[in-house]
């Protein structure tokens, strides 16, 4: 296309015509938009995912997408292919259901059934850099959030790979289960912005686990945001992902 382009000037208005149908005849297929199941393949594995293409996604050729990379929660696993299904139950994946608009590209991996996001970082990592090769994603807005044990996930693939992210936003989660750990890494995050959301009545992941890790970051000078819910208990998501804030928050930042 970019010799279309320049070569389109130089031509009469009738071999422009025939030269131009000449390109588009061996351009590849439409985009298709919305969203859709695919497979990662590494080896004999493969992680099933979602992916979202808004539905101006590829009108113009040299737009860059901000990309949502979300992790579920451990009640959405799943290893079949349809079994992706569960993953629409919440957070991003269940809105582009609705708003084909969505003005990000949303990947959705689904944890496989006996597993955990902590355990799947390198599949993770494998993924975002199978999507921001393949399409058009702009590197410099790539977002992370997570509900539960995604929370925990987002945590600790942010924990990874700092530098890749521009924003992150941890829902209910923590660095390790049930304990008031925090990772000696912890300042490697002081300068991503974060947001950070919990329930206050929440029992199952206690919101301690959210309030260390603030504390961590905010000792290292780090401008963390926390929201408590005051009524909320575990699910503290639900409010978050439909909240329109979130969305414009995100994309203040750039990395």
């Amino acid at each position: 296309m970019k010799l279309c382009r320049f070569l389109q000037p130089t031509l009469g208005l009738s071999m422009a015509a025939l030269f131009l149908a000449g390109c588009s005849s061996s351009a590849a297929p439409p985009v298709q938009t919305g969203q859709h199941a695919h497979t990662l393949r590494r080896g004999n594995a493969g992680l099933n995912y979602l992916l979202f293409l808004p539905q101006e996604y590829g009108q113009k050729p040299r737009k860059k997408w901000p990309l949502i990379l979300f992790l579920h929660g451990m009640g959405e696993r799943g290893d079949a292919p349809e079994d992706l299904e569960i993953v629409k139950v919440y957070g991003p994946p269940m809105i582009v259901e609705r708003e084909v608009d969505f003005p990000f590209i949303v990947a959705s991996p689904q944890c496989p059934a006996e597993s955990y996001w902590s355990a799947e970082l390198d599949e993770l990592e494998a993924l975002l850099d199978e999507i921001v090769a393949t399409y058009a994603v702009d590197l410099d807005r790539v977002y992370l959030t997570g509900l539960s044990m995604g929370g925990y996930g987002a945590w600790g693939l942010a924990l990874r790979h700092p530098e890749r992210f521009a924003a992150i936003a941890p829902i209910a989660g923590g660095y390790v289960h049930g304990s008031d750990e925090v990772p000696e890494s912890i300042c490697d995050l002081k300068d991503v912005p974060i947001w950070v959301f919990h329930g206050a009545l929440d029992t199952t992941v206690l919101p301690r686990q959210s309030e260390v890790m603030v504390d961590a970051l905010r000792a290292c000078g780090s401008d963390v945001r926390f929201t408590l819910y005051p009524d909320a208990e575990h699910d503290s998501w639900t409010e978050t992902y439909d909240n329109p804030e979130l969305y414009t928050w995100l994309l203040q930042h750039t990395r």
